[in-house]
């Protein structure tokens, strides 16, 4: 989640089978031409007979294909997104930690998602970058496609909320066009590929985990979050619409993950797993308290690897 582009935002980049009729009904033979009629026996009466006088066109409607089966069980993965999938500040001080990264570490005790399904290191990849926008996503699926991995997990959106103010927040449109515009880079060139989506954490919960911790205020004002963690033990008015102007930015920004993602029929979105997880203190950075810790990346893992397993998407 870490934000270091303070100056601004980088640049970009299922109808039913129809009804079969109730019956099909046995043909009548003339004694003295052997024709044999085809009657739809239909109670709504939808269906028409059809014989030699039948218009040469009428012919059925075809069914539509159905959606593709989901695979519990891939055997490559690669990942996208920001700090949070690179494990910034989980091992060391201002510092990636792949290793223990949610999606692709190899940390037994992260145990990662990878791990959990037993996808192999060789056949992992972790393309997120610490800092990275939404607006970076399509980039980042178009390395990702070069490997034509069996699953692709998305974990991207807190920076675009944590901005200096409230105003530099990504707009949710264009939010939702970069999501969009990275699963089409991804289905030109990976188009079986299956898509996991993680939604934003939800950044006021963390606020209020820390917001009484004097260290976790101290290091708040070296600017994480700002829109969020700026004057983190202020209580006045200003500052309480601040904070829920972005949780309120940070619900749409799920919405419209969940929207796009829905369109993709190899796509299956968290079902606000992650937003409406409660981070706990310890599951938390011990040098940022904003970051998830080794503890904090294991919870995400399993979120994911229950959602990715499942025979069903989330309701």
């Amino acid at each position: 989640m870490r934000d270091n582009t303070p100056s601004g935002r980088p640049p970009a980049g299922r109808a039913r089978r129809a009804g079969l009729p109730a019956a099909v009904c046995a043909a009548v033979a003339a004694t003295v031409a052997l024709v044999v009629f085809a009657v739809s026996c239909d109670g709504s009466g939808g269906g028409a007979p059809h014989s030699r006088g039948a218009s040469a066109g009428a012919r059925p409607s075809p069914s539509p294909s159905p959606s593709p089966s989901w695979d519990t069980g891939p055997d490559s993965l690669a990942a996208l997104g920001d700090s949070i999938t690179r494990a910034f500040d989980a091992c060391s001080l201002l510092d990636d930690c792949p290793e223990a990264s949610w999606a692709t570490g190899t940390s037994p005790e992260v145990d990662s998602l990878a791990r959990r399904l037993g996808v192999p290191a060789a056949a992992t990849w972790n393309h997120a970058r610490s800092g990275a926008l939404m607006a970076e996503l399509p980039a980042q699926a178009r390395k990702a496609a070069a490997h034509r991995p069996e699953l692709v997990t998305v974990l991207i959106g807190a920076n675009d909320a944590c901005r200096p103010t409230v105003e530099r927040m990504t707009p949710v449109e264009e939010f939702r066009a970069d999501f969009a515009e990275a699963l089409r880079t991804l289905r030109r060139a990976s188009p079986k590929t299956q898509v996991y989506v993680a939604g934003v954490p939800d950044l006021e919960r963390l606020w209020s985990l820390g917001r009484s911790h004097p260290v976790a205020a101290q290091v708040w004002k070296l600017g994480i979050c700002p829109s969020m963690l700026g004057g983190a033990q202020t209580s006045d008015a200003a500052a309480a619409e601040r904070r829920a102007k972005v949780s309120a930015r940070v619900r749409a920004y799920n919405a419209a993950l969940a929207e796009v993602c829905e369109r993709d029929a190899r796509c299956r979105h968290d079902g606000g797993a992650v937003h409406g997880y409660r981070f706990t203190a310890r599951e938390l950075s011990a040098w940022d308290w904003f970051h998830p810790g080794p503890e904090g990346q294991r919870a995400l893992a399993e979120i994911a690897h229950r959602q990715v397993t499942a025979e069903r998407p989330p309701a």
